[in-house]
């Protein structure tokens, strides 16, 4: 991996651009820091779920998974498709499905396959 080298030839416009990626990274770093959320996000890795699957998997209330939901629908982590009364929901892009799948890599893998 290609770490940015900063230097005295760094303009001012490359720092700015660089501090408002940090701030975007550090703005889903927040999101991710739940562990509810987080487990939510690894969940619809698996493809899309409504609340209700999301509510028996997770064996919580209804009205905790939503608040949970919520936050990542505002944090633009995920999107909606509703189908008739359901609402389902799924990972609005490939890098919060790759940043959440290396995190499954190295945390839950090796759990799972002690199984």
């Amino acid at each position: 991996m290609a770490l940015p080298k900063l230097s005295a030839e760094t303009t001012p416009e490359q720092m700015l651009d660089l501090f408002e990626q940090a701030r975007k990274a550090s703005d889903l770093l927040k999101a991710l820091s739940h562990e509810t959320r987080l487990l939510i996000l690894c969940l619809l890795t698996e493809g899309e779920k409504s609340v209700s699957e999301l509510e028996e998997i997770m064996s919580m209330p209804q009205a905790a998974v939503s608040q949970q939901l919520a936050r990542l629908r505002f944090d633009r982590l995920v999107t909606t498709r509703r189908d008739g009364r359901m609402i389902y929901y799924r990972i609005s892009n490939d890098e919060v499905t790759n940043i959440v799948g290396q995190l499954y890599e190295m945390f839950c893998t090796p759990v799972r396959q002690a199984d």
